[in-house]
């Protein structure tokens, strides 16, 4: 039984999240600062009716900052009764697969990706990197710490 997952690009990785954690995607321009706000939070941005943090997953990945594009996209996430949004370089394709194809990430990379990264998976030509969102959206910082 495969699953269907949202695939998103930060910087030169591709990264997959299950469809069901997703409520939509959509385009990005800016995001209102908060003051005080941790550096991989990008802001505020309404949505459909609803005021939304974003994370800015480059940031929160340890990349450098950049401009929105016409491809950035926010991946609006779900976690219980909060939402999120995940600022993602580009992500516009989704793909089924199959839950055997999810694989532990290697040991270095799941002590370097903070926890972040939950499992990779081989395609050809490809390799994604299934993430925890809700480790993402946390308010810890990547080493842990509060």
């Amino acid at each position: 039984m495969t699953v269907l997952h949202v695939v998103f690009r930060v910087g030169d990785s591709e990264y997959v999240l299950p469809a069901s954690e997703v409520l939509h995607m959509e385009s990005f321009s800016g995001a209102t600062a908060v003051p005080g706000a941790p550096p991989h939070v990008a802001g505020l941005v309404q949505v459909r009716g609803r005021v939304v943090p974003v994370v800015d997953l480059r940031v929160r990945f340890g990349l450098p900052r950049i401009a929105p594009t016409l491809d950035s996209r926010v991946l609006i996430v779900e976690h219980g009764t909060r939402v999120v949004g995940l600022l993602a370089d580009l992500a516009r394709e989704i793909v089924r697969l199959d839950p055997s194809a999810l694989q532990p990430p290697p040991e270095l990379v799941s002590d370097q990706a903070a926890g972040f990264v939950t499992h990779v998976v081989e395609l050809p030509q490809r390799l994604l990197m299934r993430i925890d969102a809700q480790r993402v959206i946390g308010e810890e910082s990547p080493d842990g710490q509060r």
